[in-house]
């Protein structure tokens, strides 16, 4: 049970109620270390601490004495503060059987030898404590201040949400605003908790000085309850004796309620050290022989351990999360192809780079067709498609480097899993865990250079004798030349035209760069119209030819890298050249570069 308040001196009057006058009070920090008071019940009084064993304490002014020399002892004499416990024994016959853990109070201005940050550390304190499921939490709040700006409570939601091992303790109630009460707090309207609130009066400093005893002080605040009005009716659930009570019920339940899942957490690692025992038991550390041979099962242990988590079939699976050979699986499959997909692409300046490569590698030759409109020519260069597609295979270095660093991580969680049981030697864990990391690191660079060689690799040649250039070309011959045969003479020159139609894929296909099969198929269009050969010849039927009359009539063709003509008659269909009879050209296709 965890006792936490927004100011340290409260926390003192408190227990001074609870038990004897023996804690330090104060302005400032006074409790500047957790201290740990079990109360117990017995004929004689008296107080043992854990660090003066054998000795016990019967004047309790030497118990405030002591508590502030071993205070100081570890944090100094200006204020500073220590998560170390102190552990104090209290036996009375006037108390109640509990245990309790008296915290610091929050403090928001550093004084004395504080760092800056003192509220942080006494919060990062706190929350060590109470935030154990087992742990009931006191938060105590002045009467005088606003409910809702109570540190104790803000603390205390923020580890139990529920309200369900918090129970709210208002003091101060004989100091608020005249006029002013308590009294839906107490009745549990205003903000409440599953265990609710008790209201206690404490002993002002002016009483203290005024030596007034524990016994006085509880009859005062018995009478302060029956006589005010808006207190009276619940008197009897009010002052520092029925707090007492049901504090010491409340921790009886509590024990209670957690005592079966403590039980079978005791027995689970009964059970484990029984088996390591098992295990040691024959065992001789001073023989040399036994020492190289437990060191070797160990550290094959890690190994097996490692394989399992990384290729399957362990014997603990992880069911919160992935990890281990699952993780590396997930990384591959998912995390990798989202970087690639993730991928930031401009189509916009990607169409702008393509047009500027086509443009610088083309040069001076270009031409401007009779509209005015500066041409390249029909088919795009193949050192343009280089350079575009090269510029886009560089960027997945990125993903590439990024996925073996995850993977490397990965690696190193599951080396610290694997450690854990060689815990009970931890030399040899740490050992172990710096030598397995350090080589995965050392491979870790390997691994990336390797990466970067096979994209270089990528880099310096692309592949266009390939299918999916070669079937893909056929097809775009066979669409150009239906195109080119199927519009009027007259309208020939729009010809270039169809120049734009061709590189249209390309520019719908940038934005799969990665892939590159997916626009494979450019360069060998590019490669087979500038071989100068005879690309595809053939009959076929043209109708309504402005130049020819008598409406429709077969022709034979050829289609070569520099023209596309036709013929009257078919003697030329077996030759290779150009024939020798009457020639007809169609138009004169004659491509600037």
């Amino acid at each position: 049970m965890s006792y936490i308040t927004g100011q340290c001196f409260l926390g003192s009057n408190y227990f001074f109620n609870v038990s004897r006058d023996f804690l330090p009070r104060g302005s400032g920090i006074v409790t500047r270390r957790p201290l740990v008071l079990q109360l117990i019940t017995a004929k004689t009084e008296y107080a043992e601490f854990l660090h003066c064993k054998g000795r016990k304490f019967t004047d309790f002014d030497e118990v405030r004495q002591e508590i502030e020399v071993e205070t100081d002892r570890i944090t100094g004499v200006n204020k500073g503060i220590s998560s170390i416990p102190i552990n104090l024994r209290i036996y009375s016959p006037h108390v109640l059987s509990l245990t309790l853990i008296d915290l610091p109070g929050i403090t928001k201005v550093p004084v004395g030898d504080q760092p800056p940050d003192i509220e942080q550390q006494i919060r990062d304190m706190i929350m060590q404590f109470i935030s154990r499921e087992n742990c009931l939490i006191l938060a105590v709040t002045p009467a005088n201040t606003d409910l809702a700006n109570s540190d104790a409570l803000k603390l205390a939601k923020e580890v139990d949400p529920q309200g369900l091992r918090t129970i709210g303790v208002i003091t101060k109630l004989d100091l608020m605003d005249e006029g002013t009460d308590a009294r839906e707090i107490l009745e549990n309207k205003l903000l409440p908790l599953r265990r609710g609130y008790i209201g206690v009066v404490n002993r002002s400093q002016k009483d203290i000085d005024g030596k007034k005893d524990i016994k006085a002080a509880l009859l005062a605040e018995r009478k302060f309850f029956l006589s005010h009005p808006a207190y009276r009716h619940m008197a009897d659930r009010m002052g520092t004796p029925y707090l007492q009570k049901v504090l010491n019920q409340q921790l009886t339940n509590h024990i209670r309620d957690t005592l079966p899942a403590f039980r079978s957490k005791l027995q689970s690692q009964l059970l484990s050290i029984e088996h390591e025992v098992e295990v040691y038991k024959n065992f001789r550390p001073e023989d040399p022989t036994r020492k190289t041979k437990a060191l070797l099962q160990m550290v094959q242990q890690f190994s097996v351990d490692f394989e399992k988590r990384i290729e399957g079939s362990g014997d603990q699976v992880d069911t919160l999360e992935l990890s281990g050979g699952a993780k590396i699986n997930r990384i591959f499959h998912e995390r990798f192809p989202f970087e690639l997909v993730k991928m930031e692409f401009n189509e916009k300046e990607l169409r702008r780079e393509i047009s500027y490569a086509i443009k610088n590698i083309h040069g001076i030759r270009q031409y401007i067709t009779r509209f005015g409109k500066r041409r390249t020519g029909l088919f795009t260069p193949d050192m343009a498609f280089e350079a575009i597609v090269k510029k886009q295979i560089v960027k997945l270095k990125g993903p590439c480097l990024k996925s073996v660093d995850l993977v490397m991580q990965e690696l190193i969680n599951t080396v610290k899993k694997c450690t854990k049981k060689l815990a009970t030697y931890p030399r040899l864990c740490e050992e172990t865990e710096r030598i397995v990391a350090g080589y995965i690191r050392e491979r870790e660079e390997k691994t990336k250079d390797q990466v970067l060689l096979l994209i270089d690799i990528q880099v310096s040649y692309i592949n266009t004798n390939h299918e999916d250039f070669i079937g893909f070309a056929k097809y775009v011959y066979r669409d150009f030349v239906i195109k080119a045969l199927s519009v009027p003479n007259k309208e020939a020159v729009r010809l270039t035209k169809v120049q734009w139609e061709i590189r249209e894929p390309i520019y719908r296909l940038q934005g799969k760069l990665y892939e590159l099969s997916s626009i494979s198929f450019i360069v060998a269009f590019s490669f087979s119209f500038s071989e100068g050969k005879v690309i595809r010849k053939g009959w076929l039927t043209i109708n309504n030819i402005g130049i020819m009359k008598g409406g429709s009539k077969e022709y034979w063709f050829v289609l070569t890298a520099e023209s596309l003509s036709w013929y009257k008659d078919d003697e030329v269909r077996n030759e290779e050249l150009f024939p020798t009879g009457e020639k007809q050209y169609l138009f004169s296709l004659l491509i600037s570069a």
